[in-house]
């Protein structure tokens, strides 16, 4: 049986932060801002995951107001949840997410974003999808206020 999981985040952006996104630092402006590293792919994926296994949220593992998360790499948490998807005797079959950024043009960096979350979850590259797209100047995302991301998730029992 597959199960499937959908994740979303989204986190202001501000001079002074970098910006993280599935694992890669990329040289911008402005970055996200959030307890941790603020990456909001790797957030919609760990809520995906999390999601499909009916194991609850990220806030329920990685809390915000937990001093331990403040500014961790969230790859890291990635690899949390993939060790709780093994205890649970949960496989991952795929995932498919996606990037809402009007800028910068985040096409360069995806198969390295695509990489750090396969191996954080010890699966192969073809399993990851990320894709990016802009809001269009609409909303706070189309005017570069924000980054958001979702994620949808496929599981199987290992």
């Amino acid at each position: 049986m597959i199960r499937f999981g959908i994740g979303f985040d989204i986190h202001p952006l501000e001079t002074g932060y970098p910006l993280v996104l599935g694992g890669v630092e990329i040289e911008y402006s402005h970055g996200l801002v959030g307890h941790s590293d603020a990456d909001v792919l790797t957030h919609a994926v760990i809520d995906s995951l999390l999601g499909a296994g009916a194991l609850g949220d990220i806030g329920d593992y990685f809390p915000a107001d937990d001093p331990q998360y403040s500014g961790i790499s969230s790859i890291l948490l990635l690899q949390k949840t993939a060790t709780m998807l093994k205890s649970a005797n949960l496989r991952v079959v795929n995932i498919d997410a996606t990037i809402v950024a009007e800028n910068p043009r985040l096409s360069p960096f995806r198969d390295a974003m695509r990489q750090n979350i396969a191996g954080a979850l010890s699966i192969e590259i073809n399993y990851v999808s990320v894709k990016a797209t802009t809001a269009e100047g609409l909303d706070s995302i189309g005017n570069g206020h924000g980054i958001s991301a979702q994620a949808v998730a496929s599981l199987e029992q290992a």
